[in-house]
């Protein structure tokens, strides 16, 4: 039960946003957190996921030590954050390598994801995350000067504050911005998580996480914790052709491991080893939007984090990291304008310029990862289009275009302690 004498803060999504959030203000005394979940269970759906050293401190700072454990992270002992070998030959052609200072319990990570949402619900009490609560709308209640949320099964709740962590097709998003709505960007993964034993035997199996390229697709394969394995496979198509393949698919469903051998089954024996072996496989196709000019709305009462905030389609594995970043910059935000310490609830002044602080703090970074990944995705879809109206890519072509990608050490590395300073300096000045 939401405490209305406390500041109230109502949290939409129980999803790595929405958890970080309520990890970073629950020791507050005066804030009441709470966390409203569409789905009837708290389970993540998806596999596997990364976390670069900006997500690994943040979770260091939540709190949340356990998830830097070896049991659940697994970490290229080679201390590279990923590996790039050929589709053909399986040689190394190129390595990522992390740019400043980074110690051990902080280099790039995979998990299960299951495993990462369940060491963050372990820091939030159970009663204060409510389930089968899909979001339906919100409005301000002049009567008692606090939001009114609504939710699908009818019931309601109140809040001060609202931060929409509800996923990349966030309704809380699209009911201040309808327009907002995401688009499919024509690729696809087929995700599969399978324990290790099932691939064990193969020889030469990589014991890192290692990206193979070829000229269409690329193939991700990496050990996560607890005896876990991970295969990604990919798809790419054109989103405006009317005929395209999986342009109605749904996150999470099922696949077909078939269809997942037919895409391999001119690359390398090792590789084929590998995906004969995956037992089944589920589909995520993947969408974008564009940037939003604001994050903060509903009168400045309403934030968005996470994908819901920035809907980037593939931000370099950086999804996870960024969600833990914006909550950690929100729940900052918010101290900011009412410490521990403070004798009376921040007033509409102060709780807007909380959420302008973060928002100064995340979206400038949030946007560019936005540009580039936009940028990036555009580029495959055209290189798809032209595929059979231009000459293949020769062999060079494809190891200088593996040698000469992107350096996402900026994304991976980013210093939200440093920006989020930079932002409270900003509004100090104003």
């Amino acid at each position: 039960m939401s405490d209305t004498s406390k500041l109230q803060i109502a949290i939409i999504g129980a999803g790595i946003a929405g958890l970080g959030a309520a990890i970073a203000l629950k020791d507050h005394p005066a804030i009441d957190v709470q966390v409203y979940e569409k789905a009837a269970e708290l389970r993540e759906i998806g596999a596997s996921i990364a976390l670069g050293p900006n997500g690994m401190r943040t979770l260091e700072r939540l709190g949340v030590t356990e998830a830097l454990d070896d049991e659940i992270a697994f970490r290229n002992k080679s201390k590279h954050p990923m590996i790039y070998r050929h589709w053909k030959t399986n040689e190394i052609v190129s390595t990522d390598s992390h740019a400043g200072q980074v110690e051990y319990r902080h280099l790039t990570s995979r998990f299960y994801r299951a495993h990462l949402q369940e060491a963050l619900a372990k820091h939030v009490d159970p009663a204060n995350i409510h389930l089968s609560k899909p979001f339906e709308s919100v409005a301000f209640d002049a009567t008692i000067q606090k939001l009114l949320i609504k939710f699908t099964d009818g019931n309601t709740a109140t809040a001060d504050i609202i931060l929409g962590a509800d996923g990349i097709h966030s309704p809380v998003r699209t009911s201040f911005v309808p327009t907002s709505s995401t688009a499919w960007t024509g690729w696809v993964a087929f995700r599969s998580v399978f324990p290790i034993s099932y691939v064990q035997g193969i020889q030469g199996l990589p014991d890192e996480a290692d990206h193979f390229w070829g000229p269409d697709r690329t193939f991700f394969v990496s050990k996560l914790g607890r005896g876990l394995f991970t295969v990604v496979g990919s798809y790419q198509a054109d989103p405006n052709a009317p005929d395209a393949p999986y342009q109605n698919a749904t996150w999470n469903s099922a696949g077909d491991v078939n269809v997942l051998r037919e895409f391999y089954k001119d690359w390398s024996p090792l590789v084929r080893q590998i995906v004969d072996a995956v037992p089944d496989t589920r589909i995520y196709p993947n969408a974008a939007a564009h940037p939003l000019e604001t994050w903060v709305l509903g009168n400045g009462r309403v934030a968005l984090a996470g994908d819901a905030a920035h809907a980037h389609g593939g931000a370099f594995a950086a999804g996870g990291s960024l969600a833990l970043d914006d909550a950690w910059a929100f729940a900052s935000s918010i101290l900011q304008v009412f410490p521990t310490d403070a004798t009376r609830k921040p007033d509409d002044k102060e709780i807007l310029r909380a959420l302008r602080i973060y928002e100064k703090t995340r979206k400038p970074h949030t946007d560019r990862v936005m540009s580039v990944v936009r940028e990036n995705n555009l580029k495959k879809v055209a290189r798809y289009a032209q595929g059979s109206s231009k000459e293949p890519e020769t062999d060079e072509q494809l190891r200088s275009r593996i040698k000469n990608r992107a350096d996402p050490a900026w994304i991976h590395e980013h210093d939200v302690q440093a920006a989020f300073a930079e932002a409270v300096a900003a509004y100090t000045t104003v």
